[in-house]
């Protein structure tokens, strides 16, 4: 069975696919969308730059992923396929 890491691309079911953003040894969540915040949000909440779009995927649902390939890290948007 697949076992998802930080950094792989996946994708799952028809229309959801994106980067593994977290890994835990029962779910993994999926960053799907990424925006920046305005202006007024991040200084609310400085935290972070930008909002992001996670879905959580169970690890009874992992033998649904299909790889498609992973980065270096977080910064680097180039797929690698192994």
């Amino acid at each position: 069975m697949y076992e998802p890491q930080v950094n792989d691309y996946v994708s799952w079911k028809p229309h959801i696919e994106g980067w593994v953003y977290f890994r835990d040894d029962d779910y993994v969540t999926i960053e799907c969308s990424v925006e920046p915040k305005d202006q007024e949000n991040y200084e609310a909440c400085s935290l972070h730059r930008n909002d992001r779009l996670l879905i959580l995927c169970y690890k009874e649902q992992w033998n649904q992923l299909k790889y498609e390939g992973h980065r270096e890290n977080k910064y680097s948007k180039i797929i690698i396929q192994k």
